[in-house]
């Protein structure tokens, strides 16, 4: 029995093949089925075209060039029904004992025994934090929905990448008074580049207000203070949009004895196998990448499923 740990496109794909090995497996996710897709913003477009975030071969067609958020949260609902994938959902993994062959995986319903263990929990559930006082005041938030709680409002977001950007043209077209506080000296080069020209126009024309190699220094009930290169300065706020980015579990990894290297906190794992330097335990998707988490996204992860497969498959062949 192998257990997958996160059920998003990965940690499926993962499912898919080993179920074409006649490979016994569970999936077990701490929320809902792709978990970190229904957290993106309601109204966000993919990047991708979605040939490009298939899986198991199930052809995703969206109505446009680039599909949404609720076509791929459809799309991935058919493939685990059409496989009929063993789904474990709210239900949190909190430790992972044993060694190859004889893990037990805990989590917060039960323990279960596993041969080996796949971990493909993705990285959105733990957003980089700022660290500033009045971070966990009820205004500030690091997740966004949509635009329309916030309208007619002082919104400051804070970041500069594609989540940030969103955040800052939805709000302002919705009637919000829109800030931005950015760490970089402009909008990074990664952002969409049909979205790209519309934030930087905007910011040229006075329409949204931005602060370059600025940063938040406290936020309070009704203002916000920011370093900026001209010095400290304090503006009105409702709300403050966090879109700071996010970063995979690495208290569970450290449990399981997975090491790590590097400032970006890369976990090890042979790239021919996607096996961890623990034995038995593999590593797919986002979580490979450590704090780079713009390095492995649905369309070059696919791949992982495949590989972790076959390596499962001839330990077991091995083993006979």
């Amino acid at each position: 029995m192998v257990t997958i740990i996160g059920a998003g496109p990965i940690g499926l794909a993962c499912g898919i093949a080993l179920q074409e090995r006649d490979i016994p497996f569970r999936i077990i996710d701490k929320g809902c089925l792709t978990h970190s897709i229904f957290h993106y913003p309601t109204n966000m477009t993919f990047f991708s075209t979605s040939d490009r975030l298939e899986i198991g071969g199930v052809p995703f067609i969206s109505h446009g060039v680039k599909p949404t958020r609720r076509e791929a949260l459809e799309y991935y609902r058919r493939v685990a029904e059409s496989f009929e994938l063993p789904l474990q959902l709210y239900e949190e993994v909190r430790d992972v004992r044993g060694e190859d062959g004889e893990f037990v995986v805990t989590t917060t319903k039960g323990a279960y025994k596993s041969d080996k263990v796949i971990l493909s929990s993705g990285f959105y559930g733990r957003p980089h934090r700022m660290n500033v006082p009045g971070e966990d005041l009820p205004k500030v938030k690091h997740y966004y929905d949509e635009p329309h709680p916030y309208a007619f409002m002082k919104v400051l977001v804070v970041g500069a990448g594609n989540s940030a950007v969103d955040v800052a043209l939805e709000s302002y077209r919705c009637g919000s008074d829109v800030s931005m506080v950015i760490r970089e000296s402009g909008i990074k080069e990664t952002v969409k580049y049909w979205v790209k020209p519309d934030i930087e126009n905007r910011i040229r024309e006075g329409a949204i207000e931005a602060w370059f190699n600025s940063e938040i220094l406290e936020i309070r009930e009704k203002e916000v203070d920011i370093r900026t290169p001209e010095g400290v300065k304090t503006i009105e706020n409702d709300f403050v949009m966090a879109m700071t980015g996010y970063e995979p579990d690495f208290g569970i990894m450290k449990r399981m004895g997975i090491s790590f290297h590097g400032e970006e906190q890369i976990p090890w794992y042979d790239e021919t196998t996607q096996e961890s330097n623990v034995p038995g335990i593999y590593l797919a998707g986002v979580v490979c990448g450590g704090l780079n988490t713009s390095k492995w996204f649905i369309e070059n992860a696919r791949t992982h499923a495949q590989v972790i497969a076959d390596d499962i498959t001839m330990a077991r062949k091995s083993a006979i």
